[in-house]
């Protein structure tokens, strides 16, 4: 089933529905909440680095252990997805708000595929300072 529209901005939440939309505790280790394709990520906003759990990893077919660069990993995203996810993400975070989108993704090595990101920015002296969330493969919701 493909989406009958763009994932616009209208797909952002208010951070005080941080519970409801993103299960608190999911980014604590071993956190499965019985979803087995959960795969936590943060994203320090200060240094622009990534911070990923070995699921992540192998959902974008990279080797665990090595340091995600924004710059490899953003080019795997399909064009239009990369335009709504940076739209979105740029938006969430001058706005304090969490967001969710399902992005197409081309990793190497890997079937092309649907990723679910459901992401909210983290809070310090009224600035967003993180962002953290998790990435979940959706590819059989659009088949």
């Amino acid at each position: 089933m493909l989406p009958t529209e763009p994932l616009q901005l209208h797909h952002s939440w208010p951070i005080i529905e941080r519970g409801v939309r993103l299960p608190q505790g999911v980014l604590e280790a071993g956190y499965s909440h019985g979803l087995t394709d959960d795969c936590p990520f943060s994203c320090d906003l200060g240094a622009n680095t990534l911070s990923w759990s070995a699921s992540t990893f192998a959902l974008f077919g990279l080797p665990a252990g090595t340091t995600p660069v924004r710059d490899v990993v953003l080019p795997m995203y399909r064009t239009e997805s990369r335009s709504a996810l940076e739209r979105l993400r740029t938006h969430a975070i001058r706005h304090r708000r969490g967001f969710t989108i399902d992005t197409e993704v081309d990793a190497p090595g890997q079937p092309p595929r649907w990723i679910r990101i459901v992401a909210v920015p983290e809070i310090e002296g009224g600035r967003s300072v993180r962002l953290s969330g998790l990435h979940q493969d959706v590819t059989h919701e659009y088949r």
